[in-house]
């Protein structure tokens, strides 16, 4: 398993604005239509991926809870499906039901979304505040395929809570861990 750890975009950096397919709905939604109330977390994700497999369920279970609470949910897929057919968007829509995903699973085609927010790898995961400025870039929580340690959630949902709750985010955030995004060779 590759381990490439997130490029930690600069904290107040302002959410790029895109419009991708949504492989759940069918349909092209965009930032501006995705976004939470209070913040939005934006993730990096793939179906292949052990580091992205092993974290689904606490994705899930998050979204799940901090969508009634005001923050928006946005997984996005960039890798090149000509060399891994198997995150191609027709699985993707598969995965997404499998999984039960409660947030839209779009996908990047051009990759020009992964590269406007200086994603690394999947799963990378940015929270950004109801303004649309970065507030969290980094892992999930210290849990990591085989390693054992339980899967919490707690990085991020420490600063999810700070977001709901108007307080500041600590600044101190480790880097995700996981598979590169599988770039496409021009």
């Amino acid at each position: 398993m590759a381990r490439t750890p997130s490029n930690m975009l600069e904290l107040g950096t302002k959410a790029p604005e895109f419009s991708l397919l949504d492989t759940v709905s069918g349909e092209t939604k965009s930032l501006e239509q995705l976004k939470g109330e209070k913040g939005t977390v934006i993730m990096f994700i793939c179906n292949h991926c052990p580091f992205v497999i092993h974290v689904n369920p606490k994705i899930t279970e998050l979204a799940k809870d901090y969508q009634r609470k005001g923050i928006g949910f946005i997984a996005i897929s960039s890798n090149d499906i000509k060399n891994y057919p198997q995150d191609a968007p027709e699985l993707m829509t598969v995965k997404a039901k499998e999984e039960g995903y409660p947030f839209p699973y779009l996908y990047d085609e051009t990759q020009d979304v992964a590269k406007s927010f200086d994603a690394a790898c999947t799963p990378d995961f940015y929270l950004f505040d109801q303004d649309l400025s970065l507030v969290y870039r980094g892992q999930l929580d210290d849990s990591r395929p085989e390693n054992g340690v339980p899967l919490t959630g707690k990085d991020l949902s420490n600063a999810m809570d700070a977001v709901i709750n108007g307080t500041k985010v600590d600044e101190l955030q480790k880097p995700s861990i996981g598979c590169n995004i599988k770039w496409k060779v021009n």
